[in-house]
């Protein structure tokens, strides 16, 4: 365990398989993610030999074949834009995660007898994370998919690699390099992100499983946990390279193979909602204990004001003589005005640490791509009154 782990920052990317492996034949230094670097070259590792044969061999530009390898927009965007963001947000989910995962403790949510146990997560979460069984089911994945091509067959988006028959598909070079090397290298990079996913819901699902110290009247309406909102921002650029890559080959049916977009709004929504429910998922984990604690404190602080009304209602309205009763000299209670608010402030406690930041954080950067895809048919000055219409 490294100096910040050590220091209950928990890092979901470093020292895990591929990142060793990557050190080891020296992308990422000592110190360091080396992100820069490496998003060059996979970038260039994966789309520039496929690039170059096909302007070799005169299947890159139009005039060329039927579809030459410049309109799958697909391939560019997959492998210039969608490969380098997911190795640059490598870095975005580093830094959230060993900046916010300590708060739980020095916020005080974990309880000082539970802070062993929690420790004993964060120990356990590092473990899995360096697990070599994961990565092997990964790569398993991977070969999988490779194995399940049908090089004979015409697959749409390698058409620009066809030497062979028409219905046939014998490739050349640069359609074998694309099969089976720059898609299994981006395959790998999707399925890292996905298991880091499935490492942040674990992590805070057992943190969750604590007896966290919620207070219900938490200015933040989470309970305490409105620090966790800006988590799904680790997940962001995630969201704009899987868009980004869906929204391009739509695109290219759209310009080339007569394909409406109005068409394709269902499926652009439900891929949406999708992509956006998966990157929100770490966060609905703690749905079960804000919702438990949201209706107990309605109960308990109904009681209290309850009570305390009746006292003034007692003293003010009926003129009888009390006691000094303790609820109402207490100051951290306060008025009539400051009890009320503390039950509304029970009542407007989200069951989610989920907000506008934290929805807007993967939510935005998911639509762009598909906003530009809506462009080619609709005015973009539409589009983003639509949309704004839709955030107000």
């Amino acid at each position: 365990m490294n100096a910040q782990e050590s220091d209950l920052g928990i890092s979901l990317v470093r020292d895990d398989l591929l990142f060793r492996l990557q050190r080891r034949i020296g992308l990422i230094p000592e110190h360091g993610m080396g992100l820069v670097r490496r998003a060059i070259l996979f970038a260039l590792l994966a789309w520039l030999p496929i690039a170059l044969w096909a302007l070799v061999n005169g299947r890159a530009l139009p005039g060329t074949v039927g579809e030459p390898l410049l309109q799958h927009f697909g391939i560019h965007v997959r492998f210039l834009v969608a490969l380098p963001l997911l190795i640059v947000g490598e870095g975005m989910v580093h830094g959230l995660t060993t900046r916010l995962i300590p708060h739980f403790q020095t916020s005080g949510l974990v309880r000082d007898e539970q802070r062993e146990a929690f420790r004993e997560i964060l120990r356990g979460m590092v473990r899995l994370r360096n697990s070599t069984l994961p990565w092997v089911l990964i790569g398993a994945i991977i070969v999988a998919g490779v194995g399940l091509q049908q090089p004979h067959e015409v697959e749409h988006e390698l058409v620009w690699a066809n030497v062979g028959e028409p219905v046939f598909l014998h490739l050349g070079f640069g359609g074998w390099w694309m099969a089976y090397v720059a898609r299994p290298i981006f395959l790998a990079l999707i399925c890292a992100w996905l298991w880091r996913l499935v490492l942040m819901v674990l992590l805070l699902k057992r943190i969750a499983a604590l007896n966290l110290q919620i207070v219900p009247t938490h200015p933040d309406r989470a309970g305490g946990l409105g620090f966790l909102e800006k988590l799904p921002t680790a997940f962001s650029l995630f969201a704009f390279a899987i868009s980004a890559v869906v929204a391009s080959r739509l695109a290219h049916d759209v310009i080339y193979h007569g394909v409406h977009v109005q068409s394709l709004k269902p499926v652009v929504a439900v891929f949406l909602i999708v992509l956006v429910l998966l990157c929100l998922a770490p966060l609905m984990v703690f749905i079960p204990t804000l919702a438990g604690a949201r209706r107990r404190a309605l109960l308990e602080y109904g009681a209290l004001v309850g009570e305390h009304g009746r006292l003034v209602q007692r003293r003010w309205i009926l003129r009888e003589t009390l006691d000094d009763p303790p609820l109402l000299e207490a100051p951290e209670i306060g008025p009539v005005a400051d009890t009320v608010s503390l039950y509304d402030a029970v009542a407007k406690m989200r069951v989610a640490p989920i907000g506008k930041a934290a929805l807007l954080a993967v939510a935005v950067p998911a639509a762009i791509p598909m906003l530009a895809l809506f462009a080619i048919e609709v005015p973009i000055k539409d589009l983003l009154l639509k949309l704004l219409g839709t955030l107000a």
